[in-house]
């Protein structure tokens, strides 16, 4: 059982919450650019990092998951490292807190909520003074479709530049993080039943073929199969 809503105190994150029930299969959670500060009923507080292709979560019976997803770019500032560090990764918040992460397992009790992380995570940026604006600008351009040129361009750096800030900001290059939000578009209009072939036009690829072709490499399933889940 998973669920989601918006986050009010930090605009663009998500709150999520879920449980694991017996004999339920693994989750395969895609790659969105994003880090998340996460609580597990079984390991408490976490870190996960930007995914370059789908993960499959896999969890014990009865487990329960409180989340929140941070839009792209912000999560190295409320973790004070670059994202790059926490590529593919999952770690312990005390791996990077240390006794701080100790101290706030301790405030948060037993059973924290989602909306208690996204909380957490606002003192965190309020107290570094917010994150990068960077990363929402170059973030926004890509998801809208704009080219990594373009973006570079709009943003005022060079290829280099704009690649280096990227990884520290996302996890990785612009290229990547092209690809990932133009699944995450793709599959947002095959959702609301835009057939594939207008997806694969409307989201920007040379055709069906290589809509399925990329995401099959990124997802580890062709489209369809994300469609009937």
């Amino acid at each position: 059982m998973y669920r989601e809503r918006p986050a009010e105190v930090i605009v663009g994150a998500v709150l999520w919450a879920s449980e694991s029930r017996p004999g339920a299969p693994p989750t395969r959670v895609l790659p969105d650019g994003c880090l998340d500060l996460i609580w597990s009923s079984r390991s408490g507080l976490l870190v996960a990092g930007p995914d370059r292709t789908a993960q499959l979560s896999r969890s014990t019976p009865g487990e329960r998951w409180r989340g929140v997803r941070l839009p792209p770019g912000m999560g190295p500032a409320v973790f004070g490292v670059p994202a790059d560090e926490l590529r593919d990764r999952r770690v312990p918040l005390d791996a990077l807190w240390g006794r701080s992460a100790n101290r706030l397992a301790e405030r948060l009790g037993a059973s924290p909520t989602a909306t208690d992380l996204a909380a957490v995570a606002a003192d965190r940026l309020a107290g570094v003074g917010g994150a990068d604006p960077l990363g929402r600008r170059v973030a926004g351009l890509l998801a809208a479709g704009a080219t990594v040129s373009a973006t570079a361009a709009e943003v005022g750096l060079g290829p280099r530049a704009l690649h280096r800030r990227s990884q520290a900001l996302f996890g990785y290059g612009p290229k990547t993080l092209a690809r990932i939000l133009r699944l995450r578009r793709a599959l947002a209009l095959a959702r609301s039943g835009v057939g594939l072939a207008e997806v694969a036009a409307r989201a920007g690829y040379a055709d069906q073929a290589h809509l399925t072709r990329d995401v099959r490499e990124l997802a580890g399933v062709p489209p369809t199969a994300l469609l009937t889940h």
